[in-house]
């Protein structure tokens, strides 16, 4: 039965969508079968695997909706066992139609438990905000992976999304967990740079990989392919295969 990942963090810029796109890659290049679910009305994880948001007739929008099932709305990608789950731009007004629904937080929970038996890992590329869709989220994950960029402001962020996580935790998901933050766009040159990480050290579970500023990595997009098929040996790409390693010695070291 698959782990299910929600990478989140409500300030943008983080390298949120880079994560959800790369080390959803990197876990299937260590052959895992992997389902990314685009959360993000933006649609970058969708197009950074290669398809164009505006080709895609159904989405997770209709998902969330209850017009079609993840399993219908599933397409492949340049890896055999990397599969997504597309955004349409139309998933911005989800929040708004599922305002009334009773059942509106545990959409993507119901839609996810239907097709987790057919996956060793489902990531789910949260919007930066925390509202409704997020929740969705929050409520069908496992464990919560935070991409943080190490600046002042991203403290005030973390500490507001951990207030989210024992919200939900307390209301709607006992199980829900912080799996680690990952510290994204690290410049070791930077004094600031290190007091924040030392400083989220203190806090939370960092994981030991440190995603660095890397030009292939911002390149990688604009080609509709994870970093792993657009260049392999670049920093950033070794960064994801790193991560990847990571959560699967965790997952093994936890069995």
């Amino acid at each position: 039965m698959a782990e299910v990942l929600a990478i989140a963090n409500q300030k943008g810029g983080v390298g949120k969508t880079t994560t959800a796109v790369n080390l959803a890659a990197s876990l299937a290049v260590a052959e895992q079968r992997v389902l990314l679910i685009d959360l993000d009305a933006q649609c970058n994880a969708t197009s950074g695997l290669g398809h164009a948001p505006a080709d895609i007739e159904r989405g997770t929008y209709s998902v969330l909706l209850g017009e079609t099932t993840l399993g219908e709305t599933t397409l492949g990608t340049d890896l055999p066992s990397l599969f997504v789950a597309p955004a349409t731009p139309d998933l911005a007004a989800a929040e708004t139609e599922l305002a009334e629904a009773e059942d509106r937080a545990t959409r993507l929970k119901s839609a996810i438990d239907a097709v987790r038996d057919e996956y060793d890992f489902i990531l789910i590329d949260c919007p930066p905000s925390l509202g409704l869709i997020t929740i969705n989220a929050l409520v069908a994950a496992d464990a919560v992976l935070v991409p943080m960029q190490c600046e002042y402001f991203a403290l005030e962020g973390l500490s507001r999304l951990s207030g989210t996580i024992e919200r939900i935790q307390g209301a709607l998901n006992e199980r829900l967990r912080v799996s680690g933050v990952l510290l994204t766009m690290f410049d070791p040159r930077s004094n600031l740079a290190r007091e924040v990480a030392d400083e989220v050290r203190r806090h939370f579970h960092v994981y030991e990989t440190v995603i660095p500023r890397n030009v292939r990595l911002a390149e990688a997009p604009s080609h509709g392919k994870p970093v792993i098929l657009y260049d392999a040996g670049s920093r950033g790409a070794q960064g994801y295969l790193s991560l990847a390693r990571e959560l699967l010695g965790a997952g093994s070291e936890a069995a």
